[in-house]
């Protein structure tokens, strides 16, 4: 079979959806980013990216912070919603129970399974988007979403965004265990 090229304009992967929280004149604001990774381990950083005109990027930078939230699939509907409507016309701050970490200034929703508060390290300017990188000051869970005290995803049960089709999708099954599976081929 023969590789056919295609488009490169869009990822063509999938990629967890998450709700980036900032104060943005004081008041929280949220908006929902798939372009987000964890970027190195010791300090632990993270990259949202998220384009030039959105009214959450001057919160990080006037504040120094930011939060990751990763939402459920129950909320869906929400999460899109906060990707549609900018904080500069529509509180959506009071969709969701906010909280505070070490940070004090890095809004995080409560009903999220999983949240991390970030101090700003380092924003990279591209030509449609800036890049954030932030240092993990706080991560924060539920009980419920631990096995054996590890997060577990497929309890936490996050939206996945596929693209180009603009579907959200469910995390699927179990496939094989990591840094395990490939060990059988090693001579």
């Amino acid at each position: 079979m023969q590789k056919i090229e295609i488009p490169p304009e869009r990822v063509f992967y999938p990629m967890c959806c998450s709700l980036v929280g900032a104060n943005v004149g004081g008041k929280p604001n949220y908006l929902t980013v798939a372009w987000f990774s964890m970027v190195h381990p010791k300090p632990p950083y993270v990259m949202v990216t998220m384009n030039k005109v959105h009214y959450t990027n001057a919160g990080i930078k006037e504040n120094g912070t930011f939060s990751v939230n990763i939402p459920s699939a129950e909320m869906a509907e929400i999460t899109d919603y906060c990707g549609l409507v900018s904080g500069s016309k529509y509180d959506k701050s009071k969709l969701f129970e906010t909280f505070y970490g070490k940070l004090k200034t890095a809004p995080m929703i409560k009903e999220c399974p999983f949240n991390a508060e970030c101090k700003l390290i380092q924003t990279v300017d591209l030509p449609m988007e800036e890049l954030f990188i932030g240092e993990l000051v706080g991560v924060y869970t539920d009980e419920r979403y631990l096995t054996e005290g590890l997060p577990d995803i497929r309890k936490m049960n996050p939206i996945i965004l596929q693209m180009p089709q603009k579907k959200y999708l469910t995390v699927g099954a179990e496939l094989a265990p990591a840094w395990e599976a490939g060990k059988k081929l090693i001579k």
